[in-house]
């Protein structure tokens, strides 16, 4: 008895093991190993330094409304220059274009740190800074985003390599806003961004170490960048499945999405705390997002996905209500876990389902919409949040905020079965579908089962 049940136990623990090495089963990629670690070390500081200017900004003006203007400083590039910057990206050495853009975000947040250590920062400043950061991630982002693709050379081990980049992003959003909380109190902004721009180093020494296959980064073509961007426009525009997943997202970041430009009013002026207080609130928002990260790391393929997209969509806009009428840190500290996991897995799931069913040689171009749906409608909503927020109270502004993601996700919901039909074909020809190819369909694409 006694030696079947350490027997079991031990069986039992192999398994847990085994599930644990299964989360982790794209870092078996050298290249992606490389990124990872480097890039680990940096978005700590990525996320140091976004606390950290928005409690200088509130610190210089006291002003919702330039916090809102400072945000759509800063995303407004991504909107004008991403589809352009998409073109480019299917033409381009991706490796070499991250390189370039992991520099000039250093060099940013080094000016940053120079400028406010030495006491002659003010607000042009930081709008001037924030718009040259929107530039770099007009071009950073779907670079990015596309060349995760050329990191994991196993097309099974996508999925997993998606979740775990954002299992990544959000490790650092729980870590990043709580030290920047803790250092800006200490010793003020500028030390979170000095920090950030050292932590750059990481991630570019992890680049320069890659070594990629050259027959994936070279990209030849005889049309013009306005042919290729009127085609990948066409493609997305035109394509169901795609243009409704980027649609959601668009709709959920315009007015879901700036809650983050008045999280120091709502730290300040309704729960009554300092920067500690907004370094608590965006780390419980990391939480949940890592909670929402590790769950879609553990999953082994992107069926199953496509249900949690207009479900999380309207968990994290009714998170975003039940926030805006909290008036005790505890209560706003569970909602924004809520709101941190309802949003990541909408946009990681979308995420994933857009790189798995993208013609490869318009995968930079889509992630240039994702990017678009993202970043680039999100500088709008700040603004809109800024302006909306000095004439009703940030509260309502986010109770407004919350009810538009909640009607998002059950117009999105009403279309999933028109995309299922839509997406079927592509899942069986790249073989996510094998059962289907063999007839049996008893299993959906995008995840959701038929209906009956």
């Amino acid at each position: 008895m006694k030696a079947e049940r350490i027997k079991t136990e031990g069986g039992a623990a192999k398994r847990g093991a085994g599930g644990f090495a299964f989360m982790l089963r794209a870092l078996s990629h050298r290249n992606y190993k490389l990124f990872f670690s480097g890039q680990s070390v940096s978005l700590v500081g990525t996320w140091m330094t976004r606390i950290a200017t928005s409690w200088l900004v509130y610190r210089l003006t006291g002003s919702a409304l330039l916090l809102g203007v400072v945000g759509f400083a800063g995303q407004i590039p991504s909107f004008v220059l991403a589809p352009f910057a998409g073109v480019l990206v299917d033409r381009w050495n991706r490796l070499r274009l991250l390189v370039v853009t992991q520099v000039l975000a250093l060099l940013q947040s080094l000016a940053l740190a120079v400028l406010t250590l030495t006491g002659v920062i003010n607000i042009r400043h930081v709008i001037l800074l924030s718009i040259f950061q929107g530039l770099i991630n007009a071009f950073d982002m779907p670079a990015r985003q596309a060349f995760v693709v050329e990191m994991v050379e196993k097309r099974e081990d996508l999925p997993n390599a998606i979740a775990l980049n954002s299992s990544m992003v959000n490790a650092a959003r729980l870590v990043g806003p709580s030290l920047g909380g803790v250092i800006i109190a200490a010793v003020g902004e500028g030390w979170c961004f000095m920090l950030d721009a050292i932590s750059y180093l990481a991630v570019i020494a992890s680049l320069l170490a890659m070594t990629i296959t050259p027959r994936l980064t070279t990209r030849t073509t005889d049309a013009n960048v306005w042919q290729q961007l009127t085609e990948g426009w066409r493609y997305a525009s035109r394509f169901a499945p795609i243009r409704q997943l980027l649609l959601l997202l668009a709709l959920v970041s315009l007015v879901g999405m700036p809650y983050t430009v008045l999280m120091p009013v709502i730290a300040n002026e309704v729960l009554h705390g300092g920067p500690n207080t907004l370094g608590l609130l965006m780390a419980a928002s990391g939480v949940g997002a890592l909670v929402g990260a590790l769950f879609l790391a553990a999953r082994k393929s992107v069926l199953g996905l496509g249900k949690y997209i207009p479900l999380t969509a309207g968990a994290f806009g009714v998170g975003l209500m039940a926030f805006s009428f909290s008036r005790v840190v505890w209560v706003s500290l569970l909602m924004m876990v809520v709101t941190g996991l309802g949003f990541m897995v909408q946009m990681a799931a979308s995420n994933t389902v857009l790189q798995t069913i993208v013609d490869e040689d318009k995968r930079g171009r889509v992630m240039s919409f994702y990017t678009m749906a993202f970043m680039g409608t999100a500088p709008f909503g700040s603004l809109l949040a800024g302006a909306v927020a000095d004439r009703i109270g940030a509260p309502h502004t986010l109770l407004f905020g919350g009810l538009g993601c909640v009607l998002g996700a059950l117009w999105f919901a009403r279309s999933l079965p028109a995309l299922r039909r839509e997406v079927r074909p592509i899942y069986v020809r790249i073989g996510v579908l094998p059962q289907v190819a063999a007839g049996i369909h008893h299993t959906s694409e995008m995840g959701v089962p038929p209906e009956t």
